[in-house]
């Protein structure tokens, strides 16, 4: 299912138009690689060294979200609790069993379409180019046996996670980064720092407003027509989150697949080349992504159409666009 990469940066771009002068606020911006991916900090100060302060702190609080939800550090709590897979229930602090709840909830309110057990498919489907066969009905069903979120039990009164199937895995491919995005977000604000945007390899969480008064606005591309903008919106003290598949994928007797899989069939989404989604937390935003990518566009905006603060557009592999019912698109 989150088999994703960074290319969600190359479909939406935040516009960052400053009106500098005459302005005692000045947007301060660092780049640097964090949890395997690109993070673009800006933030909005009067002077550099307490902003690169307030950077530094950012850099900090997303550095330990890693560290506490990292499946490839085998000293985390996430290794721990896949290590103990089928054999022992294990306490965690409670703001990882408190993501991993939010998880199940997602996973629920998604019918499946999104899971952080996903971790646990066999990697059957290749999309670097060495796939020459389409694997078997066989071995795709084989690859989700141990996949299912309704097998992640949780004891709220002690704070344990168990996973019931042995050799069953969680991952937060799909959410980590928006969360820590949101994490970093909610302690800068805390704080006292007014305005910024923390783009986490185009999981995009923005605060106040530019130096100028303005909105922050993000630009939509088309996948198949990249070097032109088709909309300009406002994000007010929201998130963004842009899911592609445009890049990797395979054909098998005329049918594009992509690298986005269904967790609960084993196959491989299609129809959909774009997904973007506005919601208040980039920890919604990307698993909502990634889900609508699975349910199709009919039923994920109809999924959409009932959440309070939440939109998307999708782009399907003609071109066409479908947005849900509450958002205004500003065309060029």
């Amino acid at each position: 299912m989150h088999l994703r990469n960074n290319l969600k940066g190359v479909l939406t771009s935040l516009l960052v138009l400053f009106t500098i002068v005459g302005s005692a606020q000045q947007p301060y911006k660092r780049t640097l690689k964090l949890m395997g991916s690109r993070f673009d900090i800006t933030l909005v100060g009067k002077d550099s060294i307490t902003v690169n302060t307030h950077i530094d702190i950012a850099i900090a609080e997303i550095t330990r979200i890693e560290k506490l939800i990292s499946s490839w550090d085998e000293n985390s709590q996430t290794s721990e609790i896949n290590r103990n897979a089928g054999i022992n229930p294990v306490k965690v602090d409670a703001e990882l069993f408190g993501l991993i709840e939010n998880a199940k909830a997602i996973s629920k309110l998604t019918d499946g379409a999104f899971d952080i057990s996903y971790a646990s498919m066999d990697g059957i489907w290749k999309f670097d180019g060495s796939m020459t066969v389409m694997p078997s009905k066989e071995e795709i069903a084989a690859s989700v046996v141990k996949v299912g979120f309704q097998h992640i039990v949780l004891d709220k009164e002690n704070s344990t996670v168990f996973l019931k199937l042995k050799g069953m895995k969680i991952g937060f491919g799909a959410i980590g980064k928006g969360y820590a995005a949101d994490s970093a977000k909610s302690l800068l604000i805390r704080k006292g720092v007014s305005s910024g945007i923390i783009n986490a390899s185009g999981d995009m969480n923005t605060w106040g407003k530019q130096p100028n008064g303005s909105e922050w606005k993000v630009a939509i591309t088309n996948p198949l027509n990249k070097n032109k903008v088709f909309a300009l919106l406002p994000i007010r003290n929201g998130a963004v989150v842009t899911s592609g598949n445009y890049e990797k994928y395979v054909n098998f007797d005329g049918k594009r697949y992509s690298h986005i899989i269904d967790p609960r069939t084993g196959y491989p989404s299609s129809g959909i080349i774009s997904v973007t989604v506005f919601a208040p937390k980039a920890e919604l935003a990307d698993a909502l992504a990634t889900s609508v990518f699975v349910m199709g566009i009919d039923a994920g905006l109809d999924r959409i159409n009932q959440l309070p603060k939440v939109e998307c557009i999708i782009i399907d592999d003609k071109g066409n666009i479908s947005k849900s019912e509450h958002i205004a698109i500003e065309k060029l």
